[in-house]
């Protein structure tokens, strides 16, 4: 049998971490075993599903590099193949339709509350006579559910689990309005899909129950189900918008390498001995469904921080001096220079080790790129005294014949400051507020080298100068 699986979000918003959880799960699964990954979109709300949350989640998908296999399928487009599917069920006496107004439905679900039922519909037209129907009520159809036994699912992730179906009612599959409803639109969709494995999360096991009763009703071969327990915050609670940023797109914004927030994902539940860094072409080969835990996750910020910290000390120099430059350029408003590009591409190795994430190597970056005079921060400035400018103009002109390579230069500074009887750090320390703007940095020598001669003489000379 060959694997087919789906990822199926309703279009109502972002792309939720979860969700991009439960789409990477569904994608290593149909890699592993040579499957197919499909994606569907769920947009039978028509009024919370909105063009841009589609658009959200196809980018946030493109962008973590789970592609998907054939075409979006969506879900609002294949409506009379459902409405179909549920008139064949009523034609084989396994629906009927149901001719209770929204007030008689409300006074049943009143009179379930008052007694302390479970709120379920009581089956009135289940056994009647459409004739009897009354006039000008617009029928809906139900599905006529075994009222006695089990409905048992054995899943993969849950294991075996049972309810009794006197605990569930004859859901509606269609509306008054012909519309159908979302469990026998799940149903139709993965039967047509010829999906084999529903992998998703743990708030959809309830609707498993419905969907079996569905395929059962229809003679259809039902798909095996895994249901995913859902992530948690560091408080046990669902994760939510209070835990931080929830949606994929902002943890790009903040600056995490897609293969940096997948390997963190995959680890969420998932796991391979004590193997914390996993590159995908590993985790496609030893990914399991079954391997994944019953109990809920907690998202771990912090963990995340050092997961992403690793991919960027691995990543690419050329890699991530675009994506370093498409930030510097939004915050300066300017496109960058070839030789600030040339600068920060000299930079990188040395400042790769000390960010956890995107925005942050950025930031550290920014000083090659600053615009003159450099804006020291307030710690900065206050190293720049009188007699450090003075200090500093004094240097300016002892660099100004250096062989411009790091040790070199370490060696010039020396030189200087024990012809002065002064120790290193009285120079080095204004210096490195002069050409940063900061007083923590790469080495100061490093920095020289790759500034170069022209800008680090200008820099100091602007400190000197008081141009700071």
């Amino acid at each position: 049998m060959s694997v087919i699986v789906r990822f199926a979000p309703s279009p109502t918003g972002f792309l939720h971490i979860g969700g991009a959880r439960t789409a990477l799960f569904n994608w290593l699964f149909a890699r592993h075993h040579g499957g197919k990954f499909l994606l569907r979109i769920e947009d039978t709300d028509r009024v919370r599903s909105t063009p841009d949350a589609v658009s959200a989640i196809i980018d946030g998908l493109d962008w973590l590099g789970l592609a998907w296999d054939d075409e979006i399928l969506h879900q609002t487009a294949r409506a009379p193949r459902h409405a179909e599917v549920a008139r064949q069920l009523l034609a084989a006496g396994r629906a009927y339709y149901c001719y209770c107004t929204p007030a008689e439905l409300e006074a049943m679900r009143e009179q379930a509350r008052a007694e302390k039922r479970s709120v379920r519909y009581d089956g009135t037209w289940r056994d009647r006579d459409p004739s009897e129907a009354p006039p000008g009520v617009a029928p809906t159809i139900r599905l006529k559910a075994p009222q006695e036994g089990a409905t048992t699912i054995h899943d993969l992730v849950q294991g075996e689990v049972t309810v009794e179906n006197a605990e569930l009612d004859d859901l509606i599959i269609l509306r008054a309005d012909g519309t159908p409803t979302y469990n026998l639109s799940v149903v139709v969709d993965d039967h047509d899909m010829d999906i084999t494995h529903v992998i998703r999360g743990d708030d959809h096991l309830n609707n498993a129950f419905r969907q079996t009763q569905i395929y059962r009703a229809l003679d259809w071969p039902i798909p095996e189900f895994a249901h995913v327990p859902l992530i948690h915050g560091a408080d046990g609670a669902k994760l939510s918008k209070r835990h931080g940023a929830v949606g994929v797109e902002a943890y790009r914004e903040m600056g995490y390498l897609p293969e940096a927030l997948c390997n963190y994902l995959m680890r969420l539940g998932w796991s391979h001995g004590d193997e914390e860094i996993i590159p995908i072409e590993k985790a496609i080969e030893w990914f399991d469904i079954v391997d994944v835990n019953r109990g809920p996750a907690r998202f771990d910020p912090a963990r995340l921080d050092s997961i992403n910290a690793h991919y960027i000390r691995e990543a690419d120099d050329a890699r991530l001096l675009a994506l370093v430059a498409e930030r510097l350029e939004k915050a300066l408003t300017r496109s960058l220079s070839p030789g600030e590009r040339e600068r920060l591409a000299q930079a990188l190795p040395g400042l790769k080790p000390r960010a956890k994430t995107l925005v942050e190597l950025a930031e550290k970056a920014f000083f090659y790129v600053a615009p003159r005079p450099i804006q020291p921060t307030p710690d900065a400035a206050k190293l720049l005294t009188g007699e450090a400018r003075q200090l500093l103009g004094e240097l300016a002109a002892d660099l100004a014949e250096a062989e411009w390579r790091a040790a070199s230069l370490e060696q010039r500074l020396r030189d200087f400051t024990a012809a002065k009887a002064l120790k290193l750090g009285a120079a080095a320390q204004p210096l490195r507020a002069a050409l940063t703007g900061s007083v923590a940095s790469p080495g100061i020598f490093e920095v020289m080298e790759v500034l170069g001669r022209d800008e680090t003489l200008a820099r100091i000379t602007d400190a000197a100068a008081g141009g700071t």
